[in-house]
């Protein structure tokens, strides 16, 4: 990614990376991904926000080379994350007057994951600034976006926030903003479901700070720049806020055909009834689309079959996973058969602890299911619906 001008004198010199396909060995990447850093000239001063992947540290260093850059002054952290950090050490050891400019916590954070001097560190405030001349940064200490150090940059004269991780999207694209919203958008929402959304009381405290800023543009560490920062904002305050929508999601496995019997059926009865689905097998499903869709569904049914004493081990995952996420889901309750027996449905349960939820009760049935259990599953959509329009959840 040649380096582009956001501004004179403010320049993306980040890299794309087209073929990545999977993130902390744990988040696919159908999008491939960005690692976004901001070069800042004043006129006394220089300063790069953030680097790149140690992958792509050749690019970020072919960038500054077209740019003309023969000195940096200043290198901020924004969050100890190699995909950010992680060319820090080679900047350093380029530019041998430089200094890492960050906050205490992340300081210490680079320490320990890059064994940087502590000489080579300004550590700074919430509120701080930086002098490059005619141009200032200030520094917001933002933690739990989504680490404990994570920190935005603001350019007050040309009222650009510099936000890392922050309204991110995994998105390759070689257009500096944002191409097409559509498609942005729901990378975003992506984004923000596998990794932001477990600090959504966090974040929405920032959204508040942030709203009597004026800002012009939003430029993350992943994904296009946003030259209309309402598009993301917007959609945080949406994504963070307490509504839900009328809509279940239903991750599932089946192994012999008797859940899917359950399933197939439960989904036409919800439809039925007016309230939206999203089905998904746990076997062929992207844990990123699952993720996205439990932002703002107001139910979550996990379909299990029982393996031995407990539910399947996909199942299991995907409980842990929506554990971990924590979404504003008002309503779960488990469907599914067993053999002999077992503890499928106390397991699932205890394994969403963190959900602040209330459980229905749910259908398990021995076997391939029988008129009575469909009828149960009927009865299971109608308390749906019933609790859907009690919390004033309109059917679409």
């Amino acid at each position: 990614m040649a380096a582009r001008e956001i501004v004179p004198g403010v320049f993306a010199v980040g890299a794309i990376d087209w073929d990545r396909r999977l993130f902390d060995e744990l988040i696919p990447l159908p999008d491939g991904t960005t690692y976004n850093s901001y070069l800042v000239r004043g006129s006394e001063k220089t300063a790069l926000i953030d680097t790149v992947d140690p992958t792509k540290t050749a690019e970020l260093m072919g960038n500054l080379d077209g740019l003309g850059v023969d000195a940096i002054d200043y290198i901020v952290s924004s969050h100890a994350e190699q995909d950010h950090s992680g060319s820090i050490p080679a900047m350093l050891g380029r530019f041998g007057g430089a200094k890492v400019v960050t906050n205490q916590k992340c300081r210490d954070f680079l320490v320990d994951l890059l064994r940087i001097p502590q000489d080579r560190f300004i550590v700074i405030g919430d509120g701080d600034t930086l002098d490059l001349g005619d141009r200032t940064l200030e520094f917001i200490i933002a933690p739990w976006v989504h680490w404990p150090e994570t920190m935005l940059t603001y350019l007050r004269e040309d009222r650009i926030l510099f936000t890392c991780d922050l309204f991110g999207s995994h998105y390759a694209t070689s257009s500096l903003y944002v191409p097409d919203g559509g498609r942005v958008y729901e990378s975003a929402k992506r984004y923000y479901a596998e990794i932001m959304m477990p600090f959504r009381a966090s974040i929405r405290r920032h959204l508040e700070k942030l709203a009597s800023r004026e800002i012009d543009v939003i430029a993350p560490s992943h994904g296009p720049v946003y030259d209309r920062p309402a598009f993301i904002t917007d959609a945080y305050r949406d994504w963070t806020g307490d509504a839900v929508g009328n809509m279940v999601v239903l991750p599932y496995v089946s192994m012999h055909g008797s859940t899917q019997a359950m399933v197939d059926h439960f989904v036409d009865a919800l439809v039925q009834r007016g309230i939206g689905v999203q089905p998904f097998n746990l076997t062929k499903t992207d844990t990123g689309d699952l993720a996205k869709a439990l932002v703002d569904a107001a139910t979550v049914v996990i379909g299990s079959p029982t393996v031995i004493f407990g539910p399947h081990p996909q199942v299991i995952y995907a409980a842990y996973l929506a554990n971990l996420l924590r979404p504003k889901t008002r309503y779960a309750t488990v469907i599914g058969s067993y053999g002999w027996g077992g503890k499928t449905v106390d397991t699932v349960k205890d394994m969403l602890g963190r959900l602040k939820v209330e459980f229905l009760e749910g259908v398990y049935v021995r076997g391939y299911p029988k008129d009575e259990d469909f009828a149960a599953l009927d009865r299971l959509a109608d308390e749906i619906r019933k609790r859907h329009e009690e919390a004033g959840i309109v059917p679409s």
